[in-house]
C-alpha cells in the first residue's frame, strides 16, 4: 500500500544526538565517507517490511529496507513477556513436542517449527499480504499490524484455506491422493515453501495437530509468544447448547449422525498478548485455532480467546469463548438405537477436556495445563462457571445405579499384536444381579468417526455377584484389526449393559491406541558446527508380514539446511530391520532436534527423533 502517516505505516524524523521512544535516528559514528546511524522505533509500530530513505533540501537516499516484527522483550510492546525461560522456548526454539495418542496413553509426537530456517520470515510477510482484508482495504490492514490481536486473528483465518489463499487443505477421510497425509508431515517448513512455491496454492493436507504447529511457526517468527496445546476428549459444538449427543447401534456404530462430535484429542495454540480490548483481567495466554470448524464473524478463523475467560465461562468476550469453553466442557449425551427402532438413552459418566497438554520449558517432558482452562471436577468454582454460563445439562444430578462399568486393558496393545481388553463390572449393592453385556471393539480415526468391527461380544446371561466385581475379557486379534487400522492408530471401545431387573443401560468407552515400534536414532561421529554428521536408522519390524515402499524422512532445524533428507529402503522381512544411513552438515550450534518419519505399505508414519548437542565451530 502507499504508506500513510496517519496509519502508522509511515514515518519522518530528523537525525538527533539520541533516540527517542517514538520514530528517531541518532548518528552514532562518523567516520569520513561512512556514516553508522541507529534507529528506534516505537513499541507499538506496525510489523512488517520497511524502506529507509535519507532526505536532505536538495537529495534522497536510499538507505535499504529492515524487517519489523513484535518485540517480546520489550516492556512498551503488547506482546511483552517477562520471563527469560518462556522467551527462550516459545520465541525462539525451532522445534518442539506435539502430544497425541489417547487421554490413557498420551503420545509424543516431534516437530520441526523452523521459524528461523532460510525464506520463512519472507512466507509469513507474504501470508499477511495474501489475507482477504488486504486485498478488500490494505491501508486498514496494514495500520493494524500493530495490534496481536488482530494478527493473530488473520494468521488463525490463513493457515486454513476455506475461504482464502491460506496454506493448508484440511482432510479428514483418509484418502489422500493428490496430496501428502497429515501423519506424514514432520515440520513446518516445508509446507510454507511449497505454498509460496505454488503460488499460494493451498498444501494438501493438514489436520489440526499440522494447521496448529504452521500457526505456531508464523506466530513464532513473527516475534508473538506461541504454545501448542493438545486437548483430550475435544468437544465439537455445532449448535452452542453444550451438548453433544452421540446416537450409536447395540455394536457402537453411528446412527442418525449429528454434526456434533468428540474428537480423541483437538490441537489449538495459546498466543502471548495483552488485550487492551478487554479488561486487563484477560492479558496472557490465548487460544488461536486454524483448524476450520465453525466460522467467526463469518470467517473460518477462531480467537483469540482468554484462557482466564474460558476458564471463568465469560462467554461474552471476545473471541469465540463459547466455542472453546464448549470444547473442554459440554457434556455428552449418547442414545442407543435397538434392532426394534426404541432410542434409549445410557448412563454415561461424560469426559470432556481431559489432560490438556503441551510441552515443558526447557524439556521434552509434558507439562498438564488443564487447570488453566477449569476448575477442579465438582469444585464450587466449577458450579459457579456453568451456572454462569447456563451450561444446565452440567448442572443436572446425574442417575445413580446400582453397578459400574468401565473398561480396563492390558500391557503390550503393540501393532502386530494380539491381546486383550476387558469390561469390569462392579455390583455395589448386597444382591446380586442379571445383565446381558455388549462389548465390541471398533477402529476409529482420530476425530471420532468409527471404521469397521475387530472385536466382539454379545452375552445374554451374565450374572455379577452380591458386592463383587467381574471382569469379562475381549481378545482383540491383529489379524482384525490390522488391515481397517487408520493411520491414527486407534481403536475405540465400547461395553453396553443392560440391567434385566432395573432396566439400567450403562456405557462404557474407551479408545487405546495401537503402538509403533521405535524408531532408534545414532549420531556417528563428534556433533560440530559446520562439521560433515551421519546418523544410523533403524526400526523394528514386528508384524508378521514383509514391509515394502519403505522411506525414511529426516530434518531439523539448524541441521539439515532446511530441507528433508529421503532415504528409500528395500522390502523388510518380518523380525527384521528397516536400516538406513544419512549424512548432513549443522549449521547452527546448540541443541538441536533430528526428527525421523517412517512409512511404508503396512506401518505408516511412524516418528522418532534425537536430541543433538551440536558444539560451536571454533574461531
Amino acid at each position: 500500500p502507499c504508506p500513510v502517516e496517519t496509519s502508522g505505516t509511515r514515518a519522518k524524523f530528523t537525525l538527533s544526538n539520541s533516540v527517542t521512544e517514538d520514530w528517531s535516528a541518532a548518528i552514532i559514528c562518523n567516520n569520513g565517507n561512512v556514516l553508522s546511524l541507529s534507529v528506534q522505533s516505537p513499541a507499538n509500530a506496525r510489523i512488517g517490511r520497511y524502506f529507509l530513505t535519507m532526505e536532505s533540501q536538495d537529495s534522497s537516499i536510499d538507505l535499504g529496507e529492515f524487517i519489523l516484527l513484535f518485540n517480546p522483550w520489550c516492556p512498551g510492546d503488547s506482546v511483552f513477556m517477562t520471563d527469560e525461560r518462556k522467551l527462550k522456548e516459545y520465541v525462539l526454539t525451532q522445534d518442539g513436542i506435539i502430544y497425541q495418542g489417547t487421554v490413557e496413553y498420551i503420545t509424543s509426537t516431534p516437530w520441526n517449527f523452523g521459524q528461523f530456517e532460510g525464506g520463512i520470515l519472507d512466507v509469513c510477510l507474504l501470508l499477511l499480504d495474501t489475507n482477504p482484508k488486504f486485498f478488500k482495504n490494505s491501508d486498514k490492514d496494514c495500520s493494524r499490524r500493530n495490534d496481536p490481536v488482530y494478527i493473530t486473528r488473520v494468521v488463525s483465518a490463513m493457515v486454513n484455506c476455506n475461504d482464502d489463499k491460506g496454506v493448508l487443505y484440511g482432510k479428514w477421510d483418509g484418502e489422500y491422493d493428490g496430496g501428502i497425509s497429515p501423519l506424514h508431515w514432520t515440520g513446518s517448513v516445508q509446507i510454507l515453501r511449497n505454498w509460496m512455491t505454488a503460488g499460494c496454492l493451498p498444501v494438501r493436507y493438514g489436520q489440526c495437530w499440522v494447521f496448529a504447529a504452521v500457526a505456531c511457526t508464523v506466530l513464532r517468527c513473527l516475534g508473538i509468544p506461541t504454545r501448542v496445546i493438545t486437548n483430550y476428549y475435544s468437544a465439537h459444538d455445532t449448535n452452542s447448547n453444550l451438548i453433544i449427543e452421540r446416537y450409536i447401534d447395540e455394536k457402537g456404530m453411528s446412527v442418525n449422525k449429528s454434526k456434533d462430535s468428540i474428537w480423541n484429542f483437538h490441537c489449538w495454540v495459546e498466543s502471548w498478548m495483552t488485550r487492551s480490548d478487554l479488561k486487563p483481567d484477560y492479558d496472557g495466554w490465548q487460544v488461536v485455532d486454524p483448524t476450520p470448524q465453525e466460522k467467526s464473524e463469518g470467517v473460518y478463523c477462531c480467537g483469540p480467546a482468554p484462557v482466564k475467560a474460558i476458564k471463568e465461562g465469560e462467554v461474552a468476550l471476545k473471541y469465540d469463548v463459547p466455542f472453546v469453553f464448549a470444547e473442554v466442557n459440554a457434556d455428552v449425551v449418547f442414545w442407543i438405537k435397538h434392532p426394534n427402532g426404541k432410542q434409549e438413552k445410557a448412563v454415561y459418566p461424560s469426559q470432556v477436556g481431559k489432560s490438556i497438554s503441551t510441552k515443558s520449558i526447557g524439556s521434552d517432558t509434558r507439562e498438564d495445563v488443564t487447570h488453566h482452562y477449569k476448575f477442579r471436577d465438582g469444585s464450587p468454582e466449577e458450579r459457579e462457571v456453568f451456572l454462569k454460563a447456563d451450561h444446565q445439562h452440567k448442572l443436572t444430578q446425574k442417575p445413580q445405579t446400582d453397578l459400574d462399568l468401565t473398561i480396563k486393558v492390558s500391557d503390550g496393545m503393540n501393532n502386530g499384536c494380539d491381546f486383550d481388553v476387558f469390561a469390569v463390572i462392579t455390583n455395589r449393592t448386597s444382591v446380586e444381579h442379571f445383565c446381558r453385556l455388549m462389548f465390541c471393539a471398533r477402529t476409529v480415526s482420530y476425530n471420532g468417526v468409527i471404521g469397521n468391527e475387530c472385536g466382539m461380544k454379545d452375552l445374554l446371561n451374565v450374572t455379577i455377584p452380591a458386592n463383587q466385581e467381574k471382569r469379562i475379557p475381549l481378545r482383540v486379534l491383529y489379524s482384525k484389526y490390522g488391515d481397517s487400522l487408520t493411520q491414527d492408530n486407534l481403536i475405540k471401545l465400547m461395553a453396553l449393559l443392560f440391567e434385566y431387573q432395573t432396566k439400567d443401560l450403562l456405557l462404557a468407552v474407551r479408545d487405546i491406541y495401537i503402538d509403533n515400534p521405535k524408531i532408534k536414532i545414532k549420531i556417528l561421529g563428534e556433533p560440530a558446527q559446520n562439521r560433515k554428521l551421519a546418523a544410523e536408522i533403524t526400526l523394528h519390524n514386528p508384524l508378521s508380514v514383509p514391509l515394502t515402499d519403505c522411506l525414511f524422512t529426516v530434518e531439523g532445524a539448524g541441521l539439515t539446511d532446511g530441507q528433508q533428507i529421503q532415504q528409500a529402503v528395500g522390502p523388510v522381512d518380518p523380525g527384521q530391520e528397516a536400516k538406513a544411513k544419512v549424512y548432513f552438515t549443522p549449521r547452527q550450534s546448540g541443541l538441536r532436534k533430528l526428527v525421523v518419519d517412517f512409512d511404508s505399505n503396512k506401518l505408516r508414519n511412524v516418528k522418532g527423533y534425537r536430541n543433538v548437542i551440536i558444539s560451536p565451530a571454533p574461531k
